[in-house]
């Protein structure tokens, strides 16, 4: 099923000028825009605190799943490129182990992060990630499998971190001021 999914899009390929280079645009410049987009994100939001909350759930979410988990996956899993496998030139320059894609787990990692902090930016961000990936199976680099695969670390990674911070009563939010805590047990008590 890999094999067969992964021959019916990239014999898209090599048909149309237009069609390559909006592939090539999509596998190789759209994930720098979806960076600036996510920045653009961090910097918007309101409160040093929270956005430095948000910033350190995204780092290491981000770490555990491009830093840690596929990096351990793929000294472990050797698994060649379609283009190594099948013996063809990809439309870009790609090298190293194929499964999972790095750019979809660290994509999907910040989609995710995106997601459980505005649901509306997470699932725009995770659809523009989600053509990152088919572009990046277009252009000849990753396997459908590929693809998956880091889709799955990439948002279980992300879910483990804000998951565990929540446990812990980490999220992001100033702790009530004594005066607060005063007036709420006031409150209780009467």
């Amino acid at each position: 099923m890999n094999s067969a999914l992964f021959a019916s899009i990239y014999s898209l390929s090599h048909r149309s000028g237009l069609l390559d280079f909006l592939g090539i645009f999509a596998a190789q410049y759209l994930p720098y825009i979806l960076l600036i987009v996510f920045l653009v994100y961090l910097i918007q939001i309101k409160g040093t605190r929270r956005r430095l909350f948000f910033f350190g759930e995204t780092a290491l979410a981000v770490i555990l799943a491009r830093g840690l988990l596929t990096e351990w996956i793929r000294f472990f899993y050797i698994h060649p490129r379609p283009f190594e496998a099948l013996q063809f030139t990809s439309l870009i320059p790609e090298s190293g182990n194929s499964f999972p894609s790095g750019h979809m787990t660290f994509y999907f990692a910040l989609a995710a992060v995106l997601f459980f902090a505005n649901r509306k930016w997470g699932l725009w961000f995770g659809a523009a990630t989600l053509l990152v990936g088919i572009a990046r199976i277009f252009v000849g680099v990753h396997w459908p499998a590929d693809i998956l695969g880091g889709i799955i670390i990439g948002i279980a990674s992300a879910a483990a971190v804000h998951f565990t911070l929540r446990r812990f009563g980490i999220n992001g939010e100033a702790p009530p001021s004594l005066r607060e805590v005063i007036v709420e047990e006031t409150i209780v008590l009467e």
